[in-house]
């Protein structure tokens, strides 16, 4: 009985080191993995400082750091948002990611997950409380009477913070060091800090814990909050890379340390954490994306003409803040006006009576739009691959694209597909050698400015995608 009793005992202790070492396996993919692969994925999640859209603008302090680093390491960059901090552990040791760029405190329980990179900053977390109702007829003294400024004062009190935040473990060490329990709720999990704030500021909860530069950021439109209150000494923020990713670790706090040196880090950190009006200014606006799920004022009739062609309004608002960032009033060089940038010859084509009315300019845009995949149609079937040439002729003409896939065929490349292809052989048409072959009618180009206008218009609708969700929809024309 007792060798039976041991025999269990020594199969439940080994299911035990298998399930642990399946939870911390991590996978193997290091710096090398990510250059090979030309693309730096980087998770984070989304608030008005990492990372947001604003007047359709991809932007962030996140978002301006981390494209910095992919140009250094020269591959290209694709952000993943993730709604839970627990997640964004998971998924980096899965492989879904190779780097958490968000605003991460570093602790040693963090630690036996991931390896953190050179600390952007410190910080210390604070308490989070609303004044009293009548605060502004209040002096001081009376403010101040109706704060909470003890720890102590917050045993038995209920602290509502954001689910897998390090704000758990420091309320729990608190309760020991006071020597009295505080009733910690988790919210939500996709509940950000600043929502768990603004719910302090309308009475939703009484109090949270909050970073204070965030706590600062967000009191600049809630002056109802108060957030003096510190529960911590300054704490480090970091990104966070797999604890196996050792080149990657040491490339990234080489460049943090260099950037550190230059003009250019204090900036992206201002720009987002110190001016504070320009907070104030971002999450106020019916454009502040994450917020009003809006990207501009003309919305609605993107989603009119995009349903009519069967497009993702998200990509048509793309291609238009590509063309002229919603104004339009916009004029270029070559003559091109109005919201879709539309050229003389298109103007005349479509009898666009007034190039400057947003709903004129938009309609002949789109006509133009439903001419080029009519002729696309005839030879790319695939409707995601069609885009790229409709795009890419919306930029520099139909003739220079034809072209470029003329020379596709007799190079022997793939003449139905545009990455790697067709926009191969539409940069090469700057080259004597390509604009001077037989097959070729309509000359020289500076092919890179398409390839770059399609790249960046995929690119910024891939972040349109991940903040504001539709359903499917079905072919184009």
């Amino acid at each position: 009985m007792i060798f039976i009793l041991i025999i269990l005992g020594f199969i439940f202790l080994q299911s035990c080191e298998n399930e642990q070492e399946k939870e911390l396996s991590i996978v193997d993919f290091d710096l090398d993995k990510i250059k090979e692969r030309g693309k730096l994925i980087a998770l984070t999640g989304y608030n008005a400082y990492s990372y947001f859209i604003y007047k359709g603008a991809p932007m962030g302090y996140e978002y301006e750091l981390v494209n910095k680093l992919a140009e250094h390491l020269g591959v290209e960059v694709e952000f993943k948002i993730v709604r839970e901090i627990d997640k964004m552990f998971e998924m980096l040791n899965n492989g879904e990611g190779d780097l958490i760029a968000f605003n991460l405190t570093v602790t040693k329980k963090r630690f036996d997950k991931v390896a953190f990179t050179t600390y952007h900053n410190t910080t210390r977390q604070v308490l989070v409380q609303r004044r009293p109702d009548n605060w502004r007829d209040l002096t001081y003294d009376q403010i101040e009477d109706g704060m909470l400024r003890n720890p102590i004062d917050l045993i038995g009190r209920t602290v509502t913070i954001r689910r897998g935040s390090a704000y758990k473990q420091r309320l729990l060490n608190l309760s020991d060091e006071i020597g009295g329990d505080i009733k910690i709720i988790e919210a939500e999990a996709d509940l950000t800090i600043e929502e768990l704030i603004e719910n302090v500021a309308n009475g939703s909860i009484e109090y949270t814990i909050a970073d204070e530069n965030i706590a600062k950021l967000v009191h600049e439109y809630n002056k109802n909050l108060d957030y003096k209150t510190q529960i911590s000494l300054d704490q480090r923020i970091a990104w966070a890379v797999r604890k196996n990713a050792g080149q990657f670790l040491s490339e990234v706090d080489s460049w943090i340390e260099s950037m550190k040196r230059k003009t250019d880090y204090y900036v992206i950190y201002n720009k987002y954490y110190k001016i504070r009006n320009g907070f104030k200014s971002r999450v106020s606006s019916e454009f502040f994306t994450n917020k009003s799920g809006k990207i501009s004022e003309y919305d609605e009739v993107i989603k009119s003409y995009a349903d009519s062609i069967g497009w993702d309004w998200r990509l048509l608002a793309s291609q238009m803040f590509q063309e002229s960032q919603f104004n339009p009033n916009a004029k270029s060089w070559a003559g091109a006006v109005g919201l879709m940038q539309l050229m003389p010859a298109t103007i005349e084509q479509y009898k666009v009576l007034n190039p400057i009315d947003p709903y004129e300019n938009i309609e002949g845009g789109i006509k133009h739009i439903v001419w080029l995949d009519k002729y696309w149609k005839q030879f790319v079937e695939d409707k995601s691959e069609r885009i790229k040439f409709v795009l890419a002729s919306y930029n520099i003409g139909l003739g220079h694209i034809k072209d470029a896939k003329k020379l596709a065929e007799k190079y022997e490349a793939e003449s139905l597909i545009w990455q790697d292809n067709v926009e191969r052989f539409l940069l090469n048409k700057s080259k004597k050698r390509y604009f001077s072959d037989e097959v070729v009618l309509h000359g020289y180009c500076r092919g890179i400015e398409a390839v770059n206008y399609v790249n960046e218009i995929l690119t910024r609708y891939g972040h349109y995608r991940q903040l504001l969700a539709v359903e499917e929809i079905g072919d184009l024309g």
